[in-house]
């Protein structure tokens, strides 16, 4: 298969990684495939870095490029836009939100035009179902991450993000009354060998690849029960789950933090389920699978 892939994304978020990392998988297992990403954006760079072939995102290259392909394949919004209104092959389209899909007369009409859609979690299919998306067009295809070393570290970490819906605010207060002090991390890969609890407060998530991550360092998450996210996180198997209030947050970041045995035993939990259901290889082998159930049609 030839696949193009586009994603207009500004910065390096979860998506943006999940396409890089997609792209190398794919290409890894003998697919043909262009990236297309925005000029000078850090994906670019960073597929450039890894020698994957990637070419700066325009409306006229997209349409270019997808005649010579089996499949285009959008990886965020703007992408998913212009893949409605220039791609010459099938489009398949990630979609990574869990809020709404809006209804006015242009997005009904841009949510008609893809053959199929990858939504992060079953929170997210729902949501594309009440859009009027046949349940016949979604699959669900979760993150995959890639194995990390085990963490031993002594931070209680949480990602730095300037979105409001990240809830950065509440876990900052929470960490305060828990008397912890708190790391906010734009690295987490290199970050996660020094933690000892993961904190991820959101107020809406379609997933939480991060959490992903930290489970594949085997740091046990404190994690907001909203969206996805409780999907992946299995409360008191894998890590705990609250409400967004900040006692709850508190209390629970302490019960972790107070208990090494629990946390041992979550951490190992957290790190097998990654292994069994959200490795890369799984987000290859699913996105393939739906590849080739589009072309078969």
């Amino acid at each position: 298969m030839r696949i193009v892939h586009c994603d207009a994304g500004r910065t390096m978020r979860g998506g943006q990684w999940q396409a890089l990392y997609l792209v190398e998988g794919l290409r890894a297992a003998g697919e043909e495939v262009l990236l297309l990403a925005r000029r000078a954006a850090p994906l670019e760079a960073e597929a450039r870095r890894r020698g994957l072939p990637v070419r700066p995102l325009t409306a006229w290259r997209l349409w270019r490029e997808s005649r010579a392909a089996d499949l285009v394949h959008a990886h965020d919004a703007r992408a998913h836009t212009l893949a409605a209104l220039v791609s010459r092959r099938p489009c398949v389209v990630a979609r990574r939100v869990a809020f709404p899909v809006r209804t006015g007369l242009w997005s009904r009409w841009k949510y008609t035009r893809a053959a199929h859609y990858l939504a992060i979690s079953a929170c997210v299919a729902a949501q594309l179902q009440c859009a009027g998306v046949d349940a016949g067009r979604i699959a669900i295809v979760p993150d995959g991450v890639p194995p990390l070393g085990e963490a031993c570290g002594v931070r209680l970490l949480a990602p730095e993000s300037d979105d409001p819906r990240k809830a950065s605010r509440l876990a900052a207060a929470a960490a305060v009354r828990a008397g912890l002090e708190l790391f906010f991390s734009r690295d987490l890969r290199n970050d996660l060998a020094g933690a000892r609890v993961f904190l991820y407060l959101s107020e809406q998530e379609g997933l939480g690849s991060a959490i992903l991550l930290a489970m594949a360092a085997g740091v046990p998450v404190v994690a907001s029960r909203v969206g996805g996210i409780p999907e992946i996180v299995e409360h008191g198997v894998t890590g705990l789950l609250v409400d967004n209030d900040v006692e709850l947050v508190a209390a629970a970041l302490r019960q972790l933090w107070d208990n090494p045995e629990m946390r041992l035993k979550m951490g190992e939990a957290a790190r097998r389920r990654v292994r069994e259901r959200y490795s890369l290889e799984h987000l290859v082998e699913r996105t393939r699978q739906v590849y080739r159930q589009v072309l078969a049609r």
